[in-house]
């Protein structure tokens, strides 16, 4: 049993390790529509997951509500945009290609700037 939870830990962790380790591997850069089809695949794949992962079985756990079973998946879907816009407005960022970094004032230097 062991052995089986340390293999469920350690493959999603290889695979992210090796997928962003192939950054460094990538010296030039990506072609511009190479990184805007792989950005568009990675929320493809987070869209799903978040639908299929979470929100189905929200829904599926709240059944027995009846015809308000969506209520508890809707408010949580709403309550974590909301969440996501309130860390955009107040952590400090840079966007690529911005030369103005957007959120609150800070006296952060370059390098620790948050880059999206």
């Amino acid at each position: 049993m062991v052995q089986n939870v340390l293999a469920e830990l350690l493959l999603p962790f290889l695979g992210t390790s090796l997928g962003a380790g192939c950054v460094f591997f990538i010296k030039s850069g990506l072609n511009r529509a190479v990184q805007r089809s792989l950005t568009g695949f990675a929320a493809g794949v987070m869209v799903a997951a978040s639908v299929w992962s979470l929100l189905v079985p929200a829904m599926e756990q709240s059944a027995d509500m009846g015809r308000l079973a969506f209520l508890p998946a809707v408010i949580g879907f709403w309550l974590g945009i909301l969440f996501l816009l309130v860390l955009d407005r107040a952590i400090p960022h840079l966007h690529q290609g911005a030369s103005q970094p957007e959120g609150p004032h800070h006296l952060f230097r370059d390098h620790t700037k948050v880059r999206t």
